[in-house]
């Protein structure tokens, strides 16, 4: 799922993390005309909320939608659920350049933090918007390296997302078919920070953590926190977001 560069308009799932603002500029990069999409599902706090529009104006979008959807009716995570935000107990490594996968998932299986189905409902979203304004392409920022584990976040995944887009579409069938695109599945946090700086990313902008105080503060302990924090450190910069425990 390597970036493609091709004309026309692309949507950007954009979350306000650190990897879909690398996404949204690589997508710039190819000579796409962004549209922005971000969500408010019933997660925890509105920071990532107003990291992604603060991403989406330097990153010139030409349109961002905020679209509002309740997936606390479900529950079922630590992120739409009255259900604590897990925090290991030790510190990120010291060498993380050393591993392969920053914190594997734990071995009774999927984390806490997974929220079923998401990226499946914000996928769904994506390509009503994309074909609405005639995108050639959905950019969405998941990864299988350095990740929690989440299911919807693997190659075959986004294979057979793109087989059913590829049936499901009036623009498909009618012969242009919208490319789902996964630049950084197979990349480390520390390749895409790099990258990220390559494309001229402003970090400072972006939000992480599963669990930030009422001011934004990230909590520097959950494990979205540590992954971040383990891929600055590998790519031997430091992260510029304000921690309460760096």
């Amino acid at each position: 799922m390597s970036e493609l560069p091709q004309a026309g308009g692309a949507v950007v799932l954009l979350s306000g993390g650190l990897d879909s603002a690398v996404t949204a500029a690589i997508a710039r990069a190819a000579g796409h005309r962004l549209f922005a999409l971000s969500f408010l599902y019933g997660q925890r706090h509105a920071v990532e909320r107003d990291a992604a529009c603060s991403v989406a104006a330097a990153m010139g979008v030409v349109r961002h939608v905020v679209q509002t959807i309740d997936l606390r009716v479900f529950g079922g995570s630590a992120l739409t659920a009255d259900i604590d935000v897990p925090k290991p107990a030790r510190p990120a490594t010291a060498e993380p350049a050393a591993r392969t996968r920053t914190l594997p998932p734990p071995p009774g299986g999927i984390p806490l933090t997974y929220v079923p189905a998401r990226n499946t409902i914000f996928l769904a979203f994506a390509l009503a918007y994309a074909e609405t304004v005639e995108a050639s392409a959905i950019y969405l920022g998941v990864n299988a390296v350095d990740y929690s584990g989440y299911p919807d976040c693997r190659p075959e995944y986004i294979r057979r997302f793109q087989a059913m887009a590829d049936v499901a579409t009036r623009a498909a069938l009618e012969g242009t078919p919208i490319r789902i695109l996964a630049p950084l599945i197979d990349m480390t946090k520390a390749q895409i920070i790099r990258r990220g700086l390559e494309l001229g990313v402003d970090f400072s902008l972006t939000h992480s953590c599963y669990d930030p105080e009422a001011s934004g503060r990230a909590c520097g302990r959950c494990e979205s926190c540590l992954i971040r924090l383990d891929g600055f450190r590998a790519a031997g910069l430091a992260d510029p977001a304000p921690y309460q425990n760096p």
